[in-house]
């Protein structure tokens, strides 16, 4: 009897938050890498797109409306992309946004929307897609977080706080389902170009980046690229059998020193 339960030759995969930056990046990867896809974000006409253009290179793509803050929604989604793709064996958890804010003048409402969409959103993922893997004896299911939680960020302190739960609920995975053949992951990644806090008018942006001056936060002007994040995400997931990367940070490389 073997020691672990080998990967089938097919493993359909799910990504959330596929319509642009990370999520898009992953999504593409993936399907270069020969994974069937399923596409989810609130965006769905950008899913579209990108599954056409995967379909086009030959790869295999599927795309679903999907509302990470709606319960229903992702159930929905988790049926579709099911009968669309077959036992769903790969989940990447990367829908989210990015409210500026500084902790005290936030509404309840407004911090709760961060660690609903973040957090919650993220166990809606595990509650559709976790159990049927562990059924099947295998699976992995990688969070997104960021480099906020071991390093708070002024300004996004509802945003941190939803991160800090994810790798908590993800570090408790890990332990629950040691044995069980489905592996869970944590992406941390540096500061990346994406249209996360593109919608932050100029006054705030300002604010924001003046105080991650002051507390250290900007030590080079370089940002990670999606397809950074994305090339580790690949990397976990491809992982042999008998490893598990629990956790792998990505920075952006500093420019060269001048010599």
């Amino acid at each position: 009897m073997p020691r672990f339960d080998p990967h089938p030759e097919r493993r359909p995969a799910v990504v959330t938050g596929a319509s642009s930056g990370i999520g898009a990046a992953t999504a593409t990867a993936l399907a270069t890498a020969g994974y069937p896809v399923a596409l989810g974000a609130r965006r769905v006409e950008k899913c579209e797109e990108l599954a056409a253009t995967i379909r086009a290179g030959g790869g295999e793509a599927f795309a679903h409306p999907l509302d990470i803050g709606d319960s229903d929604s992702v159930k929905a989604f988790a049926a579709a992309a099911g009968d669309a793709l077959g036992p769903i064996e790969v989940v990447v958890s990367s829908a989210g946004d990015l409210a500026a804010g500084r902790v005290h003048d936030l509404s309840p409402d407004e911090f709760l929307a961060q660690v609903q969409i973040h957090l919650v959103g993220a166990h809606r993922l595990v509650s559709h897609f976790v159990p049927p893997m562990v059924a099947r004896r295998r699976g992995d299911i990688v969070f997104v977080s960021s480099d906020t939680v071991p390093a708070p960020r002024s300004w996004t302190g509802a945003y941190v706080a939803a991160k800090n739960g994810v790798e908590g609920m993800a570090r408790t995975m890990q332990m629950e389902l040691e044995g069980t053949g489905v592996r869970a992951s944590i992406v941390r990644p540096g500061p990346t170009a994406t249209g996360m806090g593109m919608t932050w008018d100029a006054g705030t942006t300002g604010a924001v980046l003046e105080d991650w001056v002051k507390w250290g936060h900007a030590r080079h002007p370089y940002f990670l690229r999606p397809s950074d994040v994305a090339a580790a995400i690949a990397a976990i997931v491809a992982t042999p059998r008998g490893a598990h990367l629990r956790l792998v940070e990505v920075q952006p490389e500093a420019p060269l020193e001048e010599s």
